[in-house]
């Protein structure tokens, strides 16, 4: 599922995990605030469009990281994008997400079950193209801790897969 941003740019993103499902929740801050996304349902669980100024980027303190909020609130979210930072490039089943920019400036996303570059076998049987930044800058791109959600960033939109199946 992907969403557009409508309004200002997005600065970066990080991974959470709700506390009482244990579901993988996204972090997107941009310059209009901070939100919580889970990865499944694609729903919007917590919205601060005013954050505190002190640390409402994640350039404000050592560890690129801003306030959690909603059901996280009271931790910090580590958060990767424009000011530095990444998320996870492999899984513990071996997956592996690259990012590589064949006609820069647009870079890609290669996912691969082959343990990355070179990749020994053809397109789509152990590892596929699945996005091209080519109207927006790149912010992020990496699974979540779990490793059952991918998460690609760039400065207008959030695309997001996931392993896990939505309940009825």
């Amino acid at each position: 599922m992907a969403w557009p941003l409508l309004g200002p740019e997005l600065l970066g993103i990080g991974f959470a995990s709700h506390p009482d499902s244990g579901r993988d929740l996204v972090m997107v801050v941009s310059h209009d605030g901070h939100g919580l996304i889970d990865a499944v349902t694609g729903e919007k669980i917590a919205r601060d469009r005013d954050p505190d100024p002190v640390d409402s980027t994640p350039d404000a303190v050592a560890d690129l990281s801003c306030p959690g909020l909603g059901p996280v609130s009271g931790s910090r979210e580590r958060i990767a994008g424009l000011f530095g930072g990444g998320l996870h490039t492999t899984t513990e089943d071996g997956w592996t997400l690259e990012v590589v920019a064949p006609a820069w400036p647009n870079e890609r996303v290669l996912l691969s079950g082959d343990g990355g570059l070179p990749h020994p076998g053809p397109h789509g049987e152990r590892w596929w193209h699945i996005f091209h930044s080519d109207y927006s800058e790149l912010r992020a791109a990496g699974f979540s801790p779990s490793g059952r959600t991918i998460a690609v960033a760039t400065s207008s939109d959030l695309s997001l897969w996931t392993t896990e199946v939505r309940s009825p």
